[in-house]
């Protein structure tokens, strides 16, 4: 039999990692970071308030201590996911959150066309089933709701997958829209990309449902 058009796409061996260790491991100690610098911050905020109304409710998924939500909107919920409870406590932009590993368990714990909009920012490069979580977000999403995704430089190279550590900025924006086309039905993502001379360049991608 041969090779699907999904797994000549998408080699085993990209979704590798070089610490193969449990995640909830690694990320048992808060990490109060942020992958990138004011100015990119700043940026993604710029996104989100273009595109998420008043009143709409979110899903952060992979979320940690920061949301970078504009300050000048009001949600009626923001949901947080990630790994490290203590970070997520110390996030003031969360309505609640809660606790899964997405390398373990893909499936989200919510009803089909619950949230407006769905997040995730710095930390796809992390997900080691991102067809079958961004299938999950689909889900969950409403109609006409939007993915936004977005990505710096930067990250903890030890649990990125390979195909991520191993190539460049181009080839990420490519390996993320590819995550659209072949999970499910998505419009073609849209790709806002700011790069400096100096500091970190942001890359965002969205698409509707």
């Amino acid at each position: 039999m041969g090779m699907t058009t999904t797994e000549k796409a998408f080699p085993p061996e990209y979704f590798d990692k070089f610490d193969e260790t449990d995640d909830s491991e690694f990320y048992e100690t808060p990490r109060k970071v942020v992958h990138m610098d004011e100015l990119a911050i700043a940026h993604l905020k710029i996104l989100y308030d273009q595109m998420l109304p008043d009143g709409c409710v979110l899903l952060d998924l992979m979320s940690s201590w920061r949301s970078h939500l504009p300050e000048n909107k009001q949600f009626t919920a923001v949901m947080g996911h990630g790994m490290n409870s203590a970070e997520m406590a110390d996030n003031p932009q969360l309505s609640d959150h809660f606790i899964q590993n997405l390398n373990e368990n893909q499936t989200l714990p919510f009803s089909d066309e619950l949230f407006d909009a769905v997040l995730c920012a710095v930390s796809v490069q992390y997900l080691q089933k991102p067809l079958e979580v961004f299938a999950e977000v689909h889900r969950i999403l409403k109609p006409g709701g939007a993915f936004i995704v977005s990505f710096s430089d930067r990250c903890f190279p030890t649990k990125a997958i390979n195909a991520w550590v191993h190539s460049d900025d181009e080839d990420h924006v490519a390996l993320v829209s590819s995550y659209f086309r072949f999970s499910a039905q998505w419009e073609n993502p849209s790709i806002r990309i700011f790069t400096p001379e100096e500091g970190d360049s942001i890359f965002m991608l969205w698409a509707f449902k």
